[in-house]
């Protein structure tokens, strides 16, 4: 095991084996809850301290902060900030930066406020601005500007530049290491690239710093170290873990905003194990805490339509796509109209897909993962195949694994394909992480080589992770299986 994080996760479900005694998942989580709270308690020290020495008389609740110094403490921490407050950071920072245009700091939290705005609306439009403030940042203090190295580590994860956001991390890090607030990009950006191992040192790194360290001190810091906590686990495919870091994370959120966030964490999680029911909870949970949240809407259509509500669903897409449209919620929702026999819906829908990437494209966006799939799928195999050898160069991520080993399958290159669909399923090398839809990949090739008693495997295996896990790939699944002489064993809640 990985020393540092091995030992580390949060407060769950499990904890006495058969025999007795306490399992090593529980006591991965007791330990990471014990660190992570321990940030709460010396925060309830310090706010005991500075309640014994004031006055009676001025023991008086501060103001509630504006939305200026919501959106600050938020961008500040690496949390999300609600649409209106980042607005009106991002109102506020410009007319100060007209009147105060040699204000660094001020540079990096525009830029970085950019960034977010960017992603939670999906208009590229504001990767560039970014780009150019942070940068006015960088210029001005070139070195140990902490702000700016993680702002531009977000940008590139932003625009799916993992080699980018890895370096502008490490630089963030090395410039401020006992700062909390550098290291979730930086592991966004070890598992964007497939270094696990470079996310789980970096996770072990982060739990050991002191409380307090760079974090707003409003319970933030702690969600959020959480949030990468239970993504470094499902990477691991320690699912209970995931599960319940992630479920901790939103209990502990300091703000409705960063609340909604985590709970569409848990709502994905929740979705990946096969839970659909369980999955629309959490994302219903994450747009009562923030209507804003248009990721929970995406993830509503996606559980429902799992459960057979294909009208409710079709409504929730087309509101996501409508509020963040994601060339990837384009995908989901031409499938699920091509599900329900409706090529024309479906094709209108791959049409935004291509132009959302073009816009994307323009921004310095690669969207080359998602139109990949799509292309192997919807379009022209050969492309995707070309498409995905350069984002496999770029990224060797289980993911981009999962992708070119599909699309060289649909090219007719089995023999080829085989070894990528391996890895994305392989439990050392590939991380660890169950996705049904690797799975599925996996069986269908295996299949394709005349290997049968491993298509049974992988494509059932599929079906155990998830039968929910595509409205258009579950019944390929099962006539699959079926023509293998398998049945049983394995529905689908429709």
């Amino acid at each position: 095991m990985d020393s540092g994080v091995d030992s580390g996760t949060a407060s769950g479900t499990e904890g006495v084996g058969a025999s007795g005694v306490r399992t090593e998942s529980a006591v991965r989580r007791d330990v990471l809850a014990r660190r992570v709270l321990a940030g709460a308690v010396a925060g309830c020290f310090v706010l005991g301290g500075v309640l014994v020495v004031m006055p009676d008389g001025d023991r008086r609740p501060p103001p509630s902060p504006g939305p200026v110094a919501r959106a600050v403490t938020a961008v500040g921490s690496g949390a999300p900030a609600s649409l209106p407050d980042l607005v009106a950071l991002i109102s506020d920072r410009e007319a100060h930066l007209r009147a105060h245009p040699g204000d660094v700091r001020s540079w990096a939290e525009l830029g970085t406020a950019y960034v977010e705005r960017g992603e939670r609306t999906a208009e590229p439009r504001y990767f560039p601005k970014a780009d150019a403030a942070l940068r006015t940042s960088l210029k001005g203090r070139p070195k140990g500007n902490s702000e700016a190295f993680r702002g531009m580590a977000a940008l590139a994860n932003a625009r799916h530049d993992f080699r980018a956001a890895r370096r502008w991390g490490e630089a963030a890090v090395a410039a401020s290491p006992k700062r909390w607030s550098g290291y979730p990009a930086l592991i966004d950006a070890y598992r964007g690239l497939g270094d696990y191992k470079g996310a789980r040192r970096a996770l072990a790194r982060l739990v050991e710093l002191p409380p307090g360290g760079g974090g707003s001190g409003n319970g933030g810091p702690r969600a959020q170290v959480l949030v990468r906590a239970g993504l470094v686990y499902r990477d691991r495919g320690w699912r209970e873990d995931s599960a319940a870091a992630l479920s901790d994370a939103a209990a502990l959120a300091a703000a409705p905003a960063e609340q909604a966030d985590c709970l569409v964490r848990v709502g994905e999680s929740a979705w990946e194990r096969g839970e659909p029911a369980e999955s629309l909870r959490a994302f219903e949970a994450a747009l009562r805490a923030d209507p804003g949240e248009h990721a929970a809407r995406a993830g509503q259509g996606r559980a429902l339509a799992a459960l057979g509500r294909d009208s409710e669903a079709l409504l929730a897409y087309q509101s996501a796509l409508a509020k963040q449209p994601l060339p990837r919620y384009a995908l989901e929702l031409g499938e699920l109209y091509e599900s329900l026999g409706l090529g024309g819906a479906a094709r209108a829908q791959y049409d935004v897909l291509r132009a959302r990437v073009r816009e994307g494209d323009a921004a310095g966006v690669n969207e080359e993962l998602v139109l990949g799939l799509f292309e192997a799928d919807h379009g022209e195999a050969g492309g995707a195949v070309r498409r995905l050898r350069g984002e496999w160069a770029r990224h060797p991520s289980v993911a981009v694994a999962d992708a070119l080993g599909w699309a060289l399958h649909r090219d007719g290159k089995d023999r080829e394909a085989i070894g990528f669909a391996t890895r994305a399923t392989d439990r050392v090398r590939g991380g660890g992480a169950r996705v049904a839809l690797y799975s599925f990949h996996r069986g269908v090739i295996e299949r394709g080589l005349g290997n049968d008693p491993g298509a049974r495997r992988h494509l059932g295996e599929a079906l155990r992770i998830s039968p929910v896990f595509s409205p258009l790939l579950v019944p390929v699944a099962l006539r699959a299986l079926e023509e293998l002489g398998e049945s049983g064993g394995v529905g689908v809640p429709r």
